[in-house]
């Protein structure tokens, strides 16, 4: 890809900690309007590699290439709010970017959580607040949307429903995202590219390219010859964000 149309780019990344290599010789590269997921055990770095992405980390060596301008939204795994704060949803969400009453109620429509514009954010779900921070990421009209483990707290329905949001999101708004996440199978399915890391790039490339790769199959204990599908979810029904049951033919 040519450097000018890439967003990012990240060449020979090494983080280091007390003497403890993080990061080491990482590559990265994420092109316009493509899911990129990064998948890893834990102390994989995946992190670490996101905060230097974002420029709140420096490096120790090699170099991240951003493009000029770019609008980031970024969706952290969880802010909590303290329980003394009086802070409703709209407010909490303005915190990110200023957004007047019509932005805000569109962006809020978009993420399914208009209806909770007025509520204490100290009362929310734990998926009802992971669609929170996504609104707040969205406010921005960001042109890469970096979401760190986004589903944490939400149910297996409301997984699914949030990565077809985030699928229809690059489509509608052109925007590509950057996923941080440990949901191998749902993740698998709903992205462009996929990197491994385990404080290097194990293996890269797209999700069906990933799956047979030795270096994957090891790290996640799935050298035993049978590797792992695809996950597709397809019948007759859907789960809303809430985790609800709908029909195809629009029935709950």
């Amino acid at each position: 890809m040519p450097e000018a149309d890439a967003l990012v780019r990240v060449a020979g990344v090494r983080v280091e900690r007390g003497g403890r290599r993080i990061l080491d010789d990482v590559d990265l590269e994420i092109g316009p309007a493509r899911i990129l997921t990064l998948i890893g055990p834990n102390g994989a770095g995946k992190t670490t590699l996101v905060r230097v992405i974002l420029g709140l980390e420096r490096p120790r060596a090699g170099a991240v290439h951003r493009r000029p301008g770019l609008r980031v939204g970024y969706m952290p795994q969880r802010l909590a709010v303290p329980e003394h704060m009086p802070l409703d949803v709209a407010r909490f969400i303005r915190l990110g970017a200023r957004a007047d009453d019509r932005r805000l109620a569109a962006v809020g429509e978009e993420t399914g959580v208009a209806h909770l514009l007025g509520q204490p954010m100290q009362t929310l779900s734990g998926g009802e607040h992971q669609r929170v921070l996504l609104c707040r990421a969205l406010i921005r009209d960001p042109e890469l949307l970096v979401l760190d483990e986004p589903a944490q707290g939400v149910d297996v329905g409301g997984q699914g429903a949030l990565y077809r949001l985030l699928s229809d999101l690059r489509e509608r708004r052109g925007c590509s995202v950057l996923i941080v996440s440990h949901d191998l199978h749902l993740v698998m399915a709903a992205t462009d590219e996929v990197l491994c890391l385990n404080r290097h790039v194990c293996c890269a490339g797209h999700p069906e390219k990933v799956i047979r790769d030795d270096a994957y199959l090891k790290l996640f204990g799935l050298d035993d010859g049978q590797g792992m599908a695809l996950y597709a979810h397809r019948h007759d029904h859907r789960h809303t964000m809430h985790g609800d049951v709908v029909l195809e033919n629009g029935r709950s």
